[in-house]
């Protein structure tokens, strides 16, 4: 496995990542992630350069839907139902395929939906059906024209910056991030790994089930120090 874990890691023999370019014209999410002990010294570095908190601590439950058959999986995009403070829904491509890019870089599309709930009848109506949950306490900021979000999941905690490439290794860099413990994997991603790797009788993603299973997601991921300003 790579010292920066990245979905291709955790696909399994005869599974392929796409090679397939982000359409130009279409919104793309370009991102990276850092796995921390927890939250409080990032919290502090956030402060100390003037972050600005743009949504409070919220819970949110996510449903990712398929066909019966996982072929949405299998061609490693993602159709995602979210609820937390609204509702949205949101489609995701694969990864693109540029070995210049030292983010994660994917075609997102998304849109707010009045209910949660009604939406999830129509997906199923048209024969998607829900194969997987997963929840997370999400905290946002923004920073120098990158969204910064720290992510509680149940399997440990996360930084998550999102935004153009070129300020991403910047604003890693002054909040105390180092860049070469990124993980570009996704959660659900991650998720795959933690059940192969602790032999969880379980897919989905919630506090519930990880509360009967812990694991030790540092046996897996780089963990990330974040650094003092008297350490930089």
């Amino acid at each position: 496995m790579s010292a920066i874990i990245d979905d291709s890691d955790i696909l399994t023999p005869g599974e392929e990542g796409s090679d397939r370019p982000v359409d130009g014209g279409q919104p793309v999410e370009v991102e990276v992630k850092f796995f921390l002990e927890d939250h409080g010294k990032l919290r502090e570095r956030l402060a100390e350069v003037g972050a600005a908190l743009h949504v409070p601590r919220v819970y949110e439950r996510n449903v990712r839907f398929d066909t019966p058959q996982e072929s949405l999986l299998g061609r490693q995009e993602l159709l995602r139902l979210r609820q937390d403070s609204r509702a949205r829904l949101t489609f995701k491509g694969p990864s693109a395929a540029d070995s210049a890019s030292e983010a994660k870089v994917r075609e997102e599309i998304e849109l707010d939906v009045a209910d949660f709930d009604r939406m999830s009848a129509i997906l199923q109506r048209l024969g998607f059906i829900p194969v997987q949950t997963y929840e997370k306490y999400r905290e946002t900021y923004h920073w120098r024209d990158v969204e910064i979000v720290l992510d509680e999941m149940p399997y440990g905690n996360f930084v998550e910056l999102e935004g153009a490439e070129s300020d991403l290794k910047s604003v890693a860099a002054a909040l105390g991030l180092d860049w070469s413990r990124r993980v570009l994997a996704n959660y659900l991603g991650l998720m795959e790994l933690c059940r192969r790797s602790f032999d969880l009788p379980f897919t989905d993603l919630t506090f519930d089930n990880f509360r009967e299973r812990p694991v030790d997601m540092g046996q897996l991921l780089p963990v990330c120090i974040v650094l003092g300003l008297e350490e930089l």
